[in-house]
């Protein structure tokens, strides 16, 4: 069973920037990796994914040019690198992993989830 922690969210103004962190708890080369984000009453949104080796990257486009994921290999870790915030993208965001390497939008491709941490951009 591999267990997610995240870390990193918080409260940040409009056009600030923040990097969130998921710390797996077992080797994760072999797993796409994702970024999902949900807000009351809504259904959990695709933010971003990593493949597993080689690392390629897809994002959502309301995020393309602003967020960035990446991962560090060495420290089971995989980040958000969340910049030019707005209003809109306050929400609580959750890591993700697969049990394989290839990369998906759905939540449902997932088998593994952190507990999340909020995101809060105040205008």
């Amino acid at each position: 069973q591999v267990q997610l922690v995240e870390s990193g969210g918080g409260l940040v103004q409009v056009g600030g920037s923040l990097r969130l962190a998921c710390a797996a708890s077992d080797t994760f080369s072999g797993r796409a990796m994702a970024w999902f984000r949900q807000t009351p009453g809504k259904e959990r949104e695709f933010v971003a994914v990593i493949s597993g080796p080689g690392g390629s990257t897809s994002y959502a486009d309301f995020v393309k040019g602003r967020f960035t994921i990446f991962r560090d290999y060495a420290k089971n870790t995989v980040y958000l690198q969340m910049n030019s915030l707005k209003p809109e993208d306050t929400a609580v965001y959750y890591c993700a992993a697969r049990r394989i390497a290839v990369v998906a939008r759905e939540p449902y491709g997932y088998d593994y989830w952190g507990q999340g941490t909020q995101v809060t951009v105040s205008s």
